[in-house]
């Protein structure tokens, strides 16, 4: 359903790099033993063939390979414009929409308003409005989904540029003053902004109830909100959010965007009820494996970037792109989150290394490592609840290249989202060839970030 062709070479355009996907198997060397596989702090590769290939109902192998010249990690021909930080584009924004988030979530009852602005406070939530170089070095303490997130608007207000285009006015209105314009204009960077604030509200309340069904103790660095107020108040204010949200999609009058997030709840819910009541077989599957990823973390992006491509009236290609971008982003993202739970460190990750092995939760390098080491399914299957069980997993983990193989995976999944923006119609504008140009950016951060 969301496969894509295993034969492209792309169009020169905003991204400087180029895809070939040929479909050939190519089994590489083993890596080292599991103890080398912790000096991997940078998940930077030069991909070999590999062999899953997204959507494929048959297991077969779809490799790539890049011109050196173009490689998604040489940046040697970028502009000083292109190495920029994305956040100084939509900074100014960024702040406005703070304010009218925290804004937003205001209630009457005084200990539900608190449990609601919890997360929306300027101590916790100044640390997603920092400079991109500065999140991806700095940010600890928070979980995965969380810090992927964390730029949600970010790419949201950089997608509504990069996807600019003159707003249809009636032949009456190009008779009038170029005011009547430029308020539509402003009408409409308004409605997408709008959509950045439901994603958000959506997000935190999913976070809330994640906080909950898992006990956590902590969110974002801080006590979570079920620690300090306990589990029934963390839920109505999750219910809160999630109402304050509907509120403001009804308010856009765009049916079509109120199915898309509609779905977006209803895959959060999914992706995690797929998660408490995995079975043997479905847990060593890696397509189930990505459609609980898709559902839990890439869907919220990705049906964002579609509403705002719908908002701004583009094409249903233009928009299916955005999509993909989003899409592929949110893969990329948790693919390395997988790798580095293994080769990270407590301190660069905010939480425990090996902390998905030791909670039983088997992640795409375990599920590469059981290609090569079939006998590995057996230890998994027996749960991971005995310390010596995990050893012995982490063991074939060193021997295989299960490691690799999801790093590849991550940086196919990177080049599509770059390679969806590269495949919107040509500008001439240069907010709109600068914003296409932060995006590719950010892909390049997700697949080289360290914690």
């Amino acid at each position: 359903m969301f496969s894509r062709g295993c034969s492209r070479v792309s169009r020169t355009g905003m991204n400087p790099f180029r895809w070939r996907y040929p479909c050939v198997t190519v089994s590489s060397p083993a890596v080292a033993a599991y103890h080398r596989l912790l000096s991997y702090s940078n998940p930077t590769i030069t991909p070999p063939m590999f062999k899953y290939a997204w959507g494929s109902t048959e297991h077969t192998l779809c490799g790539f390979r890049y011109d050196a010249r173009h490689h998604i990690h040489n940046s040697a021909t970028s502009t000083v414009e292109d190495q920029s930080d994305p956040f100084s584009l939509v900074a100014d924004e960024l702040s406005i929409l703070a304010d009218r988030l925290r804004s937003m979530v205001v209630a009457e009852v005084p200990k539900l308003a608190s449990a609601a602005e919890y997360f929306f406070k300027m101590g916790v939530e100044g640390k997603r409005f920092r400079p991109t170089a500065y999140w991806m070095r700095q940010v600890t303490g928070l979980r995965p989904l969380c810090l992927l997130l964390g730029v949600l608007k970010q790419v949201l207000l950089l997608m509504a540029t990069a996807l600019n285009m003159p707003v249809s006015v009636s032949s009456a209105d190009r008779l009038s003053p170029a005011s009547v314009v430029d308020n539509l204009e402003t009408q409409l960077r308004r409605r997408q902004q709008c959509i950045a604030e439901i994603t958000e509200m959506i997000h935190v309340a999913s976070l809330l109830h994640d906080d909950v069904l898992d006990d956590a103790d902590t969110r974002r660095g801080v006590s979570s909100l079920n620690s300090v107020m306990g589990n029934k108040l963390a839920v109505l204010a999750g219910d809160f959010l999630l109402s304050r949200a509907c509120v403001a999609l009804a308010s856009l009058h765009n049916t079509e965007v109120v199915t898309l997030l509609a779905k977006v709840v209803e895959h959060l819910v999914t992706g995690e009820t797929m998660q408490m009541t995995t079975t043997s077989e479905q847990r060593l599957n890696m397509q189930y494996y990505m459609d609980k990823t898709y559902f839990k973390t890439a869907s919220l992006i990705s049906n964002s970037c579609k509403a705002i491509a719908l908002l701004a009236g583009q094409t249903a290609e233009a928009a299916t792109l955005a999509y993909e971008y989003g899409k592929n982003l949110g893969l990329a993202y948790q693919l390395i989150d997988d790798v580095l739970d293994y080769t990270g460190t407590s301190a660069s990750l905010g939480k425990g290394s090996l902390s998905d092995i030791r909670h039983g939760i088997v992640t795409a390098p375990l599920l590469f490592a059981i290609e090569e080491f079939p006998q590995l399914s057996e230890v998994v299957q027996r749960g991971l609840d005995n310390p010596a069980d995990i050893d012995l997993a982490l063991d074939y983990l060193g021997k295989s290249q299960g490691i690799q193989k999801a790093k590849e995976l991550a940086l196919k999944h990177a080049n599509l989202a770059a390679e969806a923006i590269d495949s919107l119609p040509e500008s001439d504008d240069e907010d709109v060839r600068r914003s296409r140009r932060a995006l590719v950016d950010l892909t390049h951060r997700v697949i080289n970030r360290t914690k």
